[in-house]
């Protein structure tokens, strides 16, 4: 079959592009409700999943690892995350998203906490395995929730807004764990490396237990909303339905050629973004800043700038209803970075710190925008699969990618052919996003 026969999402929707004020405050409405609450939630997850390229910065001398056992450690993570992607996913479908977004939470914060006792590569690597399990279906989870809410028109938008949490754990994230490391080393005779691995995962602790109180099921279950605008609401989603394509089972669903094109391009964004996110206190200390907190306020610059890029990136991908070159360009702009950070070295802190910025606000927002892509043609059970399929397929690069750039570390003392190899990947994704035909996913 044709990839342009597979992508048939029928005509765009002039339902969604003429909104009346009151459809438009009730959307206000629902994003201000859910929204910034789901972004906490994943700050802190994301936090307790990166937090360990923090943590390299004592853990390694300490315990005597190489950069090789980090990058395999970090990347070990991905293995459980995509063995329980599908099943947690369509087990959220089922009995619902606010008990199983909690169980996902308060697991995963015990794991995360427990890393204060790794004194051994293997510890390490079984710890980093469960957490991965621990954590599986709470990102898809989320992507599949938003679905529940909004229709395709208005949710590049909304995922994008919801994954500037990526960045903003890393202005939050960066100087927080560079303080608590640096603050912290020696107290109760515990590193600080330590300290931050158990601070770090009491607000899993307690956001799990406010999902169970704040968050609903879905439309109908909303206590906040009226009638009416449930009824609204529903009709949005059922309109939206009518457009796509319900897969008879999940069989149907993986024979798809769609799913597996939309994880190709996946895995590629998700190389430069684990890529940059295990290893940037790494990147930004061979730029040539000194000292765990100074790091850690230097990390916050990159970052800032990816939430700037997601922002109106997804603005501006759901105004034109353009979703090619609104993934591509970034996916452009990430190489770009990580090239002229390469080249840039250490003999230049402030151009190596620029490239380094563009690559994060280029790298990171590709993710967000990416997701208009599946969740166009997915509806029903099959999205439930489909998104976690899709998910748990590209975040294989989550292991690929810190473990190649620990491997070379070593073997070469340097970063740089690594960042080139990055930079390749993301190019070729892009490669990938232009043979889709724009009149298919432009919607």
């Amino acid at each position: 079959m044709q990839l342009s026969e597979t992508f048939t999402n029928g005509d765009r929707s002039s339902a969604f592009a003429q909104t009346s004020l009151d459809e438009v405050s009730i959307y206000r409405k629902v994003t201000w409700r859910i929204v910034p609450f789901l972004m906490l939630c994943y700050i802190v997850a994301y936090l307790d999943r990166v937090n360990v390229g923090f943590a390299k910065l004592q853990m390694l001398s300490d315990l005597k690892f190489s950069d090789t056992v980090f990058g395999l450690g970090a990347g070990v993570f991905f293995f459980g995350y995509f063995l329980f992607e599908v099943p947690s996913n369509v087990i959220l479908h089922k009995v619902g998203a606010r008990v199983w977004i909690a169980r996902i939470m308060l697991t995963w914060a015990v794991i995360s906490g427990a890393f204060m006792f790794v004194s051994t590569p293997f510890t390490f690597y079984v710890m980093r395995f469960f957490l991965g399990l621990a954590e599986a279906g709470f990102f898809p989870g989320i992507i599949l929730y938003l679905t529940y809410w909004y229709p395709a028109a208005r949710r590049s938008r909304m995922v994008c807004t919801f994954m500037t949490a990526i960045p903003l754990a890393g202005v939050i994230g960066g100087p927080l764990s560079g303080w608590i490391m640096e603050s912290f080393a020696g107290v109760n005779g515990l590193t600080g490396w330590q300290w931050m691995f158990v601070i770090e995962a009491i607000p899993a602790i307690v956001l799990g237990l406010a999902v169970l109180i704040y968050l609903d099921d879905g439309i109908r279950s909303a206590k906040w909303l009226t009638t009416a605008e449930k009824d609204l609401l529903e009709q949005r989603i059922e309109q939206d339905a009518k457009s796509k394509v319900e897969h008879p089972s999940l069989r149907a669903m993986f024979s798809d050629s769609r799913v597996w094109i939309m994880a190709l391009i996946y895995f590629c964004c998700v190389m430069g973004q684990y890529g940059l996110t295990f290893w940037m206190p790494t990147l930004i200390k061979t730029a040539g800043i000194k000292g765990v907190l100074n790091i850690g306020l230097f990390t916050a610059i990159p970052y800032s700038a990816a939430v700037v890029a997601m922002l109106v990136l997804g603005r501006s991908s759901d105004k034109y209803l353009e979703r090619r070159w609104h993934l591509v360009i970034p996916m452009l702009l990430g190489a770009v970075g990580l090239v002229g950070s390469a080249l840039a070295g250490t003999t230049n802190t402030g151009i190596a710190i620029m490239f380094l910025t563009i690559a994060a606000a280029g790298v990171l927002s590709s993710a967000p925008l990416f997701w208009s892509l599946p969740t166009s043609f997915l509806s029903g059970v099959a999205a439930a699969a489909g998104i976690a399929a899709i998910n748990s397929i590209g975040n294989l690069a989550g292991f690929v990618s810190p473990f190649l750039i620990g491997a070379i570390k070593d073997m070469t003392q340097s970063t740089d052919i690594a960042l080139y190899v990055l930079a390749a990947v993301l190019l070729a994704g892009a490669a990938v996003v232009l043979t889709v035909p724009a009149r298919l996913v432009n919607r």
